[in-house]
């Protein structure tokens, strides 16, 4: 094999799944293809998180020789506190009409996490271009959050561009000039989005204005 296609290949391994024993976990951080019985199935692990997700289904009945995979999620980060969600509802409504980002990061080592703003580019009512933020050693992304000024939240097809690469939680605020925001949160996981309709309670608390804020 040509050393570029190997290179790729230990990147990016393909383990077939044992009938007998447990997957041998992975040792670092990476990506890998499970091929298993029910399906092809993606493994990714951060130090913040580990997921499996089945990415293929056999169109055919063909009996595969491998065990069964079962779909997982390990939040290994914990809790996202939500007075960073709060501070981030402050800075977004600071910035409205105009939109705003910023990460959440985490300290695999200390088990902190800190709110750090992005490098902002360009910005105007309806959209934000930004340089991912300077983090100190050891640090990695669990949260980019991002807001939409007078908008709802959700996300649009560039920001469906703009995530397909990365493994991250993603977080818009919108209707920033109203006492109580929207909140859009999704997983997203090497092209995998994950829209989720259960909000933390801690975190719409976070994003209701406690002085009043009169909506204009």
């Amino acid at each position: 094999m040509n050393p570029f296609d190997s290179t790729l290949q230990r990147s990016f391994p393909t383990l077939m799944v044992p009938t007998r024993e447990p997957v041998a976990p992975m040792a670092a951080a990476g990506e890998r293809l499970l091929v298993a019985g029910n399906g092809v199935f993606l493994e990714i692990l951060r130090p913040w998180l580990r997921i499996i997700r089945r990415i293929s289904s056999y169109a055919v009945s063909t009996a595969i020789p491998y065990g069964v995979v079962e779909e997982a999620t390990e939040l290994l980060c914990g809790r996202v506190p939500p007075e960073l969600i709060r501070t981030f509802a402050e800075q977004a409504r600071a910035a409205c009409p105009n939109e705003t980002g910023a990460w959440i990061v985490w300290h695999p080592e200390t088990k902190a996490f800190r709110l750090v703003r992005v490098v902002v580019l360009s910005l105007d009512r309806a959209s934000l271009r930004y340089d991912r933020p300077q983090l100190a050693d050891g640090e990695v992304l669990v949260a980019d959050c991002h807001s939409h000024g007078h908008f709802a939240a959700g996300f649009s097809h560039q920001d469906d561009e703009d995530d397909v690469f990365d493994v991250k939680f993603a977080v818009v605020l919108g209707r920033c000039n109203t006492a109580q925001m929207d909140v859009a949160l999704r997983l997203c996981a090497k092209g995998i989005f994950e829209r989720s309709n259960n909000i933390p309670a801690s975190w719409l608390d976070a994003v209701g204005d406690t002085n009043d804020y009169a909506a204009t």
